[in-house]
C-alpha cells in the first residue's frame, strides 16, 4: 500500500474515531439532547477532519504540481540560454542581435542567469573589432565614430564635406551594429534608480572597444576596464561601486563624463590615456586610488576622496578634495 493510500486511510480511522467521540462526549455531557442530534454534530466533526485531509492533499498537488512547472521552465530557459549562445556565432548579424535580446530576456525573467548574460555579452564585446572609423581623426571626436571623415584641406567644419571612408566595410558597420546592442542591453541589465536589486554584479570588458558606452546612474560591483579603448562621448554619471574600477592602461578617445559618481570600491587610472576632458565634478572615491604620472590636460571638477584611501602612487597635479586627501601628497599604502 502506497504513502498515499496509508493517509486516506488514517484519516478515515481519525474521522470516524472524532465522531464517536464527539457522539460520546455530547451525550455524556447532556443526555436529555436527542441522540440523533449529538451523532448529527459528531458526523460533522468526523468530516471536518476529512475536509482537512481533502484540503493537506489538494495543497500537496499543486506545491507538486508547481514544482514541475518550474522544472521545466528552468529546462526550458536552459535550453534558449544555449541556443541564444550558440547564435551569437551566426554569420547574419540580425541573428546575432536576436541571440542578444534572448538572453537579456532570460535575464529578466530568471534572475539566475543575469551575471551570466552579463559575462556573455562582455565577452562579445571583448572579442577582437577592426572599424577603420575608430582610428580616423574625425571633426568631432565626442561624435564621429561611424564611417566618415572630414576631408583634408577644408579649413572650418561649417564648410567640410564628409565622406565616406573607404576603409570601412558593410561587414563592419554591422558588426558595430551588433555592438551596440551588446554595450546597451549591459547598460540596462545593471540595476539602477529604485530598483531593489542590491546584487553586486561584475562587468569584465578588459581590452574591449567601446563606443558611447554609458552606465549613467547604475548600481553595481566590480568593473574592469584595462587596455580598453573608449571612443565618443563615456558617461560613467552617477555611477555607484561597491568594489574597485579597474582603467588601468586604458584610452578615452572621447570625452569621459564622471560626474556625481562614487566609487566607492576605488578607482585606477594607472597609465590612462585621456585625448578629450575628464569630468570628475562631485564625484566620490574611497578604498584606494591610482592615477596617471601626468593628469589630463583637459580636467574639470575635483574628485572627493574619502577617509582612509590609499594612495598607490603620487596624486600631485589632480584635484582631490575631502579627508582622504594627503596634505603633502605623500604616497601612502
Amino acid at each position: 500500500m502506497g504513502r498515499g493510500r496509508w493517509l486516506l486511510a488514517a484519516s478515515l480511522v481519525v474521522a470516524v474515531l472524532v465522531t464517536v467521540a464527539t457522539t460520546a462526549v455530547l451525550l455524556l455531557v447532556d443526555p436529555r439532547q436527542p441522540k440523533a442530534e449529538a451523532v448529527r454534530t459528531g458526523g460533522l466533526a468526523g468530516g471536518a477532519v476529512v475536509a482537512l485531509y481533502a484540503l493537506w492533499l489538494n495543497d500537496r498537488r499543486r506545491r507538486v504540481e508547481e514544482a514541475r512547472h518550474e522544472l521545466e521552465s528552468e529546462k526550458t530557459a536552459d535550453e534558449r540560454f544555449a541556443k541564444a549562445v550558440e547564435l551569437l556565432g551566426n554569420e547574419a548579424e540580425q541573428v546575432r542581435v536576436g541571440a542578444m535580446y534572448v538572453l537579456a530576456n532570460l535575464a529578466g525573467t530568471h534572475r539566475r542567469y543575469k551575471q551570466t548574460v552579463l559575462n556573455v555579452l562582455c565577452a562579445y564585446l571583448r572579442r577582437p573589432f577592426e572599424h577603420a572609423a575608430l582610428d580616423a581623426k574625425p571633426e568631432d571626436p565626442d561624435q564621429a565614430y561611424f564611417g566618415v571623415v572630414v576631408e583634408e584641406g577644408v579649413d572650418s567644419p561649417e564648410e567640410a564635406t564628409r565622406k565616406v571612408t573607404p576603409e570601412v566595410t558593410p561587414e563592419q558597420d554591422r558588426e558595430m551594429t551588433v555592438r551596440m546592442t551588446a554595450q546597451r542591453l549591459i547598460t540596462d541589465l545593471l540595476p539602477w534608480g529604485e530598483d531593489p536589486d542590491e546584487t553586486r554584479y561584475q562587468v569584465d570588458l578588459t581590452a574591449a572597444k567601446l563606443v558611447h558606452f554609458r552606465l549613467e546612474g547604475r548600481r553595481f560591483g566590480r568593473f574592469v576596464a584595462r587596455r580598453a579603448r573608449f571612443y565618443g562621448i563615456t558617461n560613467f554619471r552617477g555611477v555607484e561601486l561597491a568594489q574597485p574600477a579597474l582603467f588601468s592602461g586604458g584610452t578615452f578617445h572621447g570625452r569621459a563624463d564622471f560626474r556625481e559618481g562614487r566609487f566607492l570600491g576605488g578607482i585606477s587610472f594607472q597609465d590612462v590615456a585621456f585625448a578629450r576632458e575628464l569630468d570628475l565634478s562631485d564625484a566620490t572615491a574611497g578604498t584606494f586610488l591610482h592615477f596617471t604620472a601626468e593628469p589630463p590636460d583637459r580636467l574639470v571638477g575635483e574628485l572627493e576622496v574619502l577617509g582612509g584611501t590609499a594612495f598607490r602612487n603620487d596624486p600631485t597635479g589632480w584635484p582631490l578634495t575631502g579627508e582622504g586627501k594627503p596634505g603633502d601628497h605623500a604616497r601612502r599604502g
